[in-house]
């Protein structure tokens, strides 16, 4: 039989070894996901003739953008390619987050989806969604043949 001397601090060394390990975890996977995701920021609005859907794209081409409608969804998508610049003498670093993204919204109903279309400027991507006019409901005489 082996006998071995009690020590207390071996079960505290154990639990400490745990929890480094599955913070190190923690942070790899942050820090992958930080630099290979891109979520661009999104705002909208009604106004009276139609909707408005303005995302922050700052750096990305409009060649790299793709909008769709499909079941009355639309669709925003495209790739923000890594940029990475680094200049030596006086130490000059760029960072940004880069990657594919996505973005969808529900279309209401009564939109004019032939009309659809979007601009880029300055780093902002405007896609106007107009409405459909409602015609006035004039009362109409049915002749009788």
């Amino acid at each position: 039989m082996l006998v071995t001397k009690y020590n207390p601090y071996s079960e505290v060394r154990k639990s400490f070894d745990l929890f480094n390990s599955l913070m190190q975890n923690f942070d790899q996977v942050r820090e992958e996901s930080a630099i290979a995701s891109f979520v661009p920021r999104v705002n909208t609005r009604e106004g009276e003739e139609a909707y408005y859907v303005e995302l922050d794209l700052p750096g990305i081409k409009k060649e790299d953008i793709e909008i769709t409608t499909e079941d009355n969804i639309l669709t925003i998508s495209g790739e923000r390619k890594m940029k990475e610049e680094v200049k030596e003498e006086e130490y000059y670093k760029v960072e940004s987050s880069y990657g594919k993204f996505s973005r969808s919204f529900t279309l209401p109903e009564k939109i004019d989806v032939e009309h659809i279309h979007a601009e880029s400027k300055d780093g902002v991507l405007e896609v106007v969604i107009p409405k459909l006019k409602e015609e006035e409901k004039k009362p109409k005489k049915i002749e009788i043949k």
